[in-house]
């Protein structure tokens, strides 16, 4: 089977990051913790690729950090969202148009009246700035984004002949939801979690540009554009290279989206074909 480009380009891109934060555990060019002030508000050149920030550290050294606090911000959120939301999407669709079926759809309409950064706030607010706040704000708002995904696919599939014979046989709906229902839409679950790390990733940028994601010393992508905004006119490189970062990271994450969209969807594949 021929991989669709966009997954084999959004792939690649998203490696390049990856292998950046995995080799950041025990590498970098420089120590991220050191300040040298006599190097600061450096030029990208040999010495340093991309140049240095306004304490001196290097940029380069800080992308693969915050490449580091980004994707595990972003895997940690999107499983929370996957774990919790998941399940109640199908228990929602396995009790359809009952009372729980509703508290739970009407819970979900109730988390998504409060953005990511809103609940990030209300959080903060009561517990401090922390990376870890940040990953609690931005899995809660996933929780009703897998839900609703999940009860979708699972009402088309619970009205199937094959779920009628399983549930003459005696399976319950427990064991229907885990052996039928959940293997059949697990390609729609899959394309969705791709999409919202990719939002993960921007909201962790998000929250840390505003100063409620992680704190310094830890490098984040997100508080470097934001110490950058003021000397952007003489140092750009100080708001580039995270850009840069950031947008590359999406864009890969948006394009695997599309290919695997392509590859597990039976639609699209037999236009293809």
């Amino acid at each position: 089977m021929n991989l669709p480009r966009s997954l084999i380009i959004g792939g690649f891109l998203f490696a390049v990051f990856l292998l950046a934060a995995i080799l950041s555990f025990v590498w970098t060019p420089y120590d991220v913790e050191v300040l040298n002030i006599a190097a600061k508000l450096r030029p990208p050149g040999a010495t340093h690729w991309f140049g240095t920030d306004h304490f001196g550290r290097d940029i380069f050294s800080m992308i693969m950090v915050g490449a580091r606090t980004s994707i595990a911000v972003a895997i940690v959120a999107v499983g929370i969202g996957i774990g919790l939301g998941v399940p109640l999407g199908l228990w929602a669709a396995a009790n359809h148009r009952s009372w729980l079926d509703e508290v739970i759809m009407r819970g979900n309409d109730l988390v998504f009246a409060f953005p990511s950064l809103v609940i990030a706030i209300l959080i903060t607010a009561v517990f401090g700035p922390s990376a870890i706040n940040a990953i609690i704000a931005i899995g809660i708002f996933n929780i009703p984004v897998f839900a609703r995904i999940s009860r979708g696919g699972a009402l088309s599939i619970w009205t199937l002949d094959y779920i009628l014979s399983a549930r003459v046989v005696g399976k319950g709906t427990l064991r229907i939801s885990a052996e039928h229902i959940l293997p059949n839409i697990a390609n729609l679950l899959i394309v969705q979690g791709t999409i919202q790390f990719s939002l993960g990733i921007l909201a962790e940028a998000a929250l840390s540009y505003v100063g409620l994601g992680a704190q310094p010393p830890t490098p984040s992508w997100g508080r470097m554009l934001a110490d950058s905004q003021t000397m952007i006119s003489f140092a750009p490189h100080l708001a580039l290279f995270p850009g840069f970062a950031i947008l590359l990271t999406v864009l890969g994450l948006n394009l695997m989206g599309d290919g695997l969209r392509d590859i597990l969807d039976p639609k699209i594949r037999r236009l293809r074909q």
